[in-house]
């Protein structure tokens, strides 16, 4: 069954592919302009054009088919692995790449690069996410951890769910945020006006982050952040709350003149080893755009 989700446009005069990919930015513009053309993306249930300007009150229909069975293919894609032993492997993920296949996304994805690396692990777990136990934006970079067996997946993933595991981020935000030291607890649901963003609601999933400034810079605030919950978008969203977006951030946030993607990176991680019950402690150096744009707001 396809997934629908259904907008009333507020101003005319956008294009329909452009609204399209406000509403729905999980889905890449060529995905958009195939959903166009097959006659899923319809306003006032009509099909139509990508170019067709909108009217306001036009109600823009989006209809996701579901994703065929999927047959993941490994893929030559550069992966720096920091950490391995017999049940996991610590990767540096790049910006730019989503974690495993969706609609929109279906290859150049985390899990691609790793079944070049680990072909194996097309057994281990689901079949579009193999060995995966927790999720990083597409343009967060930072350390991520990939089973290499069911049973490492299955105790890595409670792990998770316990919120045992020490997640750390370094988040530049817009704004002087003070006080340098504080928690932020806020349930998180997906946004009433737009189903594709998640926002600060009442009846959501209870969220808490907890954040230190590491220093100023300029109308800036650079940031260690620990998610003691993982709710989807959840730093992003947080930050963007209580007046402070996340620097470049494309859905909650603003453009900056400095960075083309979110200023968020994923910098430790620590967890217990799943067969041994050892602590580890991993870390991943802040990537050379990131540096960049701290050296320019310097």
């Amino acid at each position: 069954m396809d997934e629908v989700h259904s907008f009333v446009c507020d101003e005319g005069g956008i294009r329909l592919d452009r609204y399209a990919s406000q509403k729905c930015p999980e889905l890449s513009r060529t995905y958009i302009q195939k959903l166009i053309g097959g006659g899923y993306i319809r306003v006032n249930e009509h099909a139509a054009k990508p170019a067709l300007k909108l009217n306001a009150g036009d109600r823009v229909t989006v209809s996701i088919p579901p994703t065929p069975p999927s047959s993941l293919l490994p893929e030559d894609i550069p992966l720096t692995i920091l950490y391995e032993d017999e049940d996991l492997l610590a990767i540096d993920k790049p910006p730019g790449l989503t974690v495993h296949p969706a609609p929109g996304h279906p290859s150049h994805t985390v899990v691609n690069a790793i079944l070049a690396h680990f072909p194996h692990l097309t057994d281990i777990g689901d079949s579009l996410r193999p060995g995966i136990v927790h999720r990083l934006d597409k343009d967060t970079s930072g350390v991520m951890l990939v089973a290499k067996n069911s049973r490492a997946q299955t105790r890595l993933m409670e792990q998770f769910r316990a919120h045992s595991v020490l997640k750390v981020y370094l988040v530049l935000v817009k704004g002087h945020l003070t006080p340098d030291t504080g928690i932020i607890e806020a349930s998180i649901g997906r946004d009433p006006a737009n189903r594709q963003r998640m926002a600060v609601v009442s009846q959501g999933r209870e969220a808490r982050t907890e954040y230190q400034v590491i220093k100023y810079l300029g109308n800036h605030t650079l940031l260690e952040v620990k998610p003691e919950t993982g709710r989807t978008h959840q730093i992003r969203v947080h930050f963007a709350a209580i007046g402070y977006p996340v620097v470049a951030d494309p859905v909650y946030g603003v453009k900056s003149a400095h960075l083309s993607r979110q200023f968020m990176h994923a910098c430790r991680i620590g967890f217990k080893q799943p067969s041994t019950g050892e602590y580890i402690e991993l870390e991943s150096e802040l990537p050379a755009d990131l540096a960049q744009a701290l050296e320019s707001l310097a």
